[in-house]
C-alpha cells in the first residue's frame, strides 16, 4: 500500500515535470537532501513556475480552509497525520488573492484521515482544510496550474 502511494506521487510529479518541460532543453532541477531538509524545517517553496509549484510543507496546527480556482493540489504525506476535510462550504470566506479563497473552516464536506505515505489529489475548485493535525505534519505539495481557468 505504501509503495502504491509513493508510486502515485512519483508519477504525478513526473507528469507535472514532463508537461512543463521543453523537450529541446536540458532544464533539470535537482534538490540536494540538505535543501529539502531545510525546506521541511520551516516549510516553503522548492520551485515555482507558471505551470507548477513544488513546496515542502510543515504544519503543527490546523489552518484555514482554502480553495484554489486554477490549481490542483497533490499532497504526499511524509510524516505525521491529520484529519483533512474536502468539499462542503467554506465558512466566512474571503478572497485572499485572485483565484484564492480562504475561510475559517468547512461546513459539510468529507473528513478523511491522512497519514505517513498517503497521497491525496485535490482538484482545482474543491474546498479543503486541515481540521486536526498530529504534529509534526510534513508533506510535499505539488500544485499544477490550469492556465485556462485563470
Amino acid at each position: 500500500m505504501k509503495s502504491t502511494a509513493l508510486l502515485v506521487s512519483v508519477v504525478a510529479l513526473v507528469i507535472v515535470l514532463v508537461r512543463a518541460a521543453d523537450p529541446k532543453s536540458e532544464n533539470v532541477t535537482h534538490f540536494p537532501a540538505e535543501r529539502v531538509a531545510a525546506g521541511f524545517a520551516k516549510g516553503g517553496p522548492l520551485l515555482e513556475t507558471g505551470d507548477y509549484k513544488i513546496h515542502t510543507a510543515r504544519r503543527a496546527a490546523p489552518g484555514e480552509a482554502e480553495l484554489h480556482v486554477a490549481d490542483t493540489d497533490i499532497f504526499h504525506i511524509i510524516d505525521g497525520s491529520a484529519t483533512f476535510v474536502t468539499g462542503g462550504t467554506i465558512a466566512d470566506q474571503r478572497t485572499e488573492a485572485p483565484g484564492e479563497i480562504r475561510g475559517k473552516e468547512i461546513t459539510g464536506g468529507k473528513a478523511q484521515q491522512l497519514q505517513k505515505g498517503d497521497v491525496i489529489v485535490i482538484p482545482a475548485g474543491v474546498p479543503h482544510w486541515f481540521k486536526e493535525v498530529n504534529p509534526p505534519l510534513l508533506y510535499y505539495v505539488v500544485k499544477v496550474t490550469n492556465k485556462q481557468v485563470k
